[in-house]
């Protein structure tokens, strides 16, 4: 297959800083990535003249050609065994699974093969296969529709996974993710990629922060919260309603969930004295588990009560009308903050 040049009329944008929802900064960074590189790939169920379920490729084949945007079957093992030989040969490829539920139909492409080429090969062979899940609750899905599976690809060897949580992360992690000679699976946001109440200026120009990196986005010292994907918003909003009342929580985003960068929790921890970390995802053998047993190795003797952990439940996700109730909210997250400071 020949990678088709750009159209001429694909444009990335004049400004350097645009105002964008989480959504458009995605498109944009597709689009950014794919005229830097001829052998960038996009390939999905209705990725093309649709422009995806989400409409986050949308634009992308009429500016790229249906050489470079591809509308696969409906087959996420075929979609993943493709994309690991076109990487092969020197390809590119980003993958779009519709919804997260769906990915379990290529869960043996990507832990069989994508996750262990490169180490099968000792290093010879490289997978640059970047596979966009959305993932997460919140939209008032079906079955299927609304899951959080992150915890089970960060436990395969061999395996990255990112995910963002505002515009900003979106348009440059989606790039360095593709730049990345790693496979990458990268958690998209569903219920925040056209969030008019997240829209932020991306300046194009600027530096980026590392793609494995974790972030504090609000200072505090009573106690840390630590969260990824949707739940950052969820936190950032628990701790505007905690400083009304007088109490400061730090906030950080962990962006990276295989590997974990868990150094600014850790600083933060021995600051505070307390973690809850919030996630979507039910809370057996978890991302969220994981970081509870690890700071409590390294900050031991910081901690001021046990870490907690406020997430879904361990439980098929449920019907929609329950949907509130399944879901970390405002109030169990502050709840987990008062029991915190109570211990």
């Amino acid at each position: 297959m020949m990678a088709a040049p750009a159209k001429a009329g694909a444009d990335i944008g004049s400004s350097s800083v645009q105002n964008l929802t989480l959504g458009k900064a995605l498109n944009l960074g597709l689009r950014t990535a794919m005229a830097a590189d001829p052998k960038v790939i996009v390939m999905g169920e209705d990725v093309g003249k649709l422009g995806g379920v989400f409409r986050i490729t949308d634009g992308l084949q009429k500016d790229f050609g249906e050489h470079r945007v591809l509308d696969t079957p409906l087959a996420e093992s075929g979609i993943v065994g493709t994309a690991v030989g076109l990487a092969v040969r020197g390809f590119r490829p980003v993958c779009e699974i519709q919804f997260e539920g769906f990915i379990f139909p290529g869960f043996d492409q990507i832990s069989s093969q994508l996750a262990k080429l490169h180490y099968r090969t000792q290093g010879r062979v490289k997978v640059p296969v970047v596979i966009r899940v959305p993932f997460g609750g919140g939209i008032g899905a079906v079955e299927h529709h609304s899951e959080s599976p992150e915890s089970l690809f960060a436990h395969i060897a061999g395996l990255k996974v990112v995910s963002c949580s505002n515009p900003v992360d979106a348009y440059w992690m989606i790039q360095q993710a593709i730049t990345s000679d790693d496979p990458v699976l990268f958690f998209e946001p569903k219920r925040l990629y056209h969030s008019s109440n997240l829209k932020a200026p991306v300046d194009t120009a600027a530096v980026p922060d590392p793609l494995f990196a974790s972030r504090v986005v609000r200072n505090g010292n009573v106690a840390t919260l630590a969260a990824y994907g949707p739940s950052v918003k969820v936190c950032m909003d628990a701790a505007t309603a905690a400083a009304e009342e007088g109490t400061s929580l730090e906030v950080i985003d962990l962006r990276t969930l295989s590997p974990l960068d868990l150094a600014p929790v850790f600083d933060s921890v021995r600051r505070t004295g307390r973690l809850i970390v919030v996630s979507e995802a039910p809370p057996e053998s978890s991302i969220t588990s994981e970081i509870a047993a690890r700071v409590q190795q390294e900050c031991f003797y910081s901690l001021e009560a046990p870490v907690l952990r406020v997430t879904g439940f361990d439980t098929p996700y449920p019907p929609t009308k329950l949907e509130e109730h399944y879901l970390p909210d405002l109030d169990r997250i502050l709840h987990a903050v008062d029991r915190s400071r109570a211990w």
